[in-house]
């Protein structure tokens, strides 16, 4: 691949995800695609030769920079074990509250071509990293399967509050008490509490 093709490739991706912000998962064809980008409906095809496989890579995108934010916010973190779950766990949901396109799409696996393209091998690494985490605070326990739970309850938490069910339900517009009953559930109390 050229320099000229590299960078059509890079800006069919960033089209996509201007796209995915502004207007959601749906709008994501082929040809809105390149219209956007200013080239003709069958350009992508030569870098992306299925729709799949032009999600895939706006996905990618969107895991790298919510692993860019997490190891951001983890340097910058306490050493406690515990904190730091909570430290990525709330970056998650910032991620996915401030995102919510992106959020979507990076977890349609069922959608996406997830063995093309890195993904996953950009978005394993952020769950083994959560896991390695939890199993610092909980060596009893199956950590992978453990954060697999705490995971799964962060998506709810994340959708719900996206959706305002949450708010309407508990009367708040904090996702924090939220976020501090799910650690609690799967991690056991903060220590001093």
């Amino acid at each position: 691949m050229n320099e000229d093709d590299t960078g059509l490739r890079a800006r069919l991706v960033d089209v996509g995800v201007e796209l995915l912000a502004a207007e959601g998962p749906q709008a994501l064809t082929l040809r809105e695609i390149a219209r956007r980008a200013g080239v003709s409906h069958g350009a992508p095809r030569r870098y992306f030769p299925t729709h799949l496989e032009l999600l895939s890579a706006i996905a990618r995108r969107g895991f790298t920079d919510l692993a860019d934010r997490v190891h951001r916010t983890l340097a910058q973190a306490p050493a406690e074990p515990r904190t730091r779950v909570a430290v990525l766990a709330r970056a998650y949901l910032q991620f996915a509250l401030g995102d919510p396109g992106m959020y979507e799409l990076m977890f349609r696996h069922d959608l996406l071509e997830s063995g093309h393209l890195g993904l996953r091998e950009t978005s394993l690494p952020l769950f083994s990293l959560f896991a390695g985490l939890v199993g610092e605070v909980r060596p009893e326990a199956d950590a992978r399967r453990v954060a697999a739970v705490l995971w799964a309850n962060l998506h709810g938490i994340a959708q719900l509050w996206r959706w305002r069910a949450l708010q309407l339900a508990l009367g708040e517009d904090d996702f924090e008490p939220l976020l501090e009953a799910a650690l609690a559930a799967h991690l056991g109390p903060e220590a001093g509490r």
